[in-house]
């Protein structure tokens, strides 16, 4: 069942249960060409729990059987089989298995340089419908290549294989184009105020429609995907600029900074002041 208590802390904890194998970028250099800072494949029984309070990089977790609790978006959601999460850079995100059945579950980490925009779009999902058999090949065939050593020039090549199916996930082809050209359209004015209406007025859908939409291509409500946009912007502009925080606030589409400073610290685990401090 999913956990109602907050706040969290960095965790990890394995559980004597949880099987792993884990390839690294130290193990495979060929990972840091993509800044792929490790791959692998879980069977994670309880109490196996994850927490990442400030992810280094963008992250793809993809169920390939049973299913898990994730703590995503301010909120937490189950992950099960045939489904995967996408999380950004410098988001809070946590993890844990339930009780009874494992969980099985493929991941991708990336490392995200400073001087190259994320992996993730405005119209990248946040959990949705994936295969997870191609990508969860793939790891194992670049772990047996690793460990073998008999075929250096293939390496390269199940890199190539997993960091596609990331991007396919990342940037789906199949997304409606009236939902891109609305994100791509909002992400550039996120200090006026967004209503669902408004919304499906701009792409010309009913807000009904354009919700179902919404929950079958990102995996969130569009006003959750306002938010999240919103919280984006906000961490950027905290790490990146001397301005204070009323002026992120107005920024991004808060008029009251303490209700900004709330919906921040639920959505990326610290409170706008805490996190800057943090920053180099």
């Amino acid at each position: 069942m999913p956990r109602k208590h907050l706040p969290l802390s960095e965790t990890h904890i394995m559980g004597a249960d949880t099987r792993e194998i884990r390839v690294t970028a130290q193990d495979c250099p060929a990972l840091a060409l993509h800044h792929i800072a490790h791959v692998g494949v879980a069977c994670a029984v309880a109490p196996y729990e994850m927490v990442r309070m400030d992810l280094s990089g963008t992250y793809l977790l993809s169920c390939s059987a049973g299913a898990g609790q994730i703590f995503l978006d301010g909120r937490w959601q189950a992950c099960r089989e045939g489904w995967a999460c996408l999380a950004p850079p410098h988001a809070l995100l946590a993890f844990h298995a339930d009780k009874g059945a494992p969980w099985e579950f493929s991941w991708v980490r990336y490392l995200q340089p400073p001087d190259q925009k994320p992996l993730i779009s405005s119209s990248s999902p946040a959990l949705a419908k994936f295969d997870p058999a191609p990508l969860r090949a793939a790891v194992q065939g670049l772990h047996a290549e690793i460990q073998s050593q008999l075929a250096p020039a293939t390496v390269s090549h199940w890199v190539e294989i997993l960091h596609t199916y990331v991007l396919r996930f990342a940037r789906p082809w199949h997304t409606d184009d009236r939902l891109g050209h609305l994100w791509e359209f909002v992400s550039t004015r996120l200090s006026e105020p967004w209503s669902l209406e408004r919304l499906a007025q701009r792409c010309h859908l009913s807000t009904e429609h354009l919700r179902r939409l919404c929950r079958k291509e990102l995996g969130r409500s569009p006003m959750h995907q306002v938010i999240f946009l919103r919280m984006q912007l906000a961490a950027r502009l905290l790490s990146t600029t001397t301005d204070k925080i009323e002026t992120i606030a107005g920024a991004v589409g808060y008029e009251n900074p303490f209700v900004f400073s709330t919906t921040f610290k639920k959505w990326v685990g610290w409170r706008p002041s805490d996190y800057r401090a943090r920053k180099p």
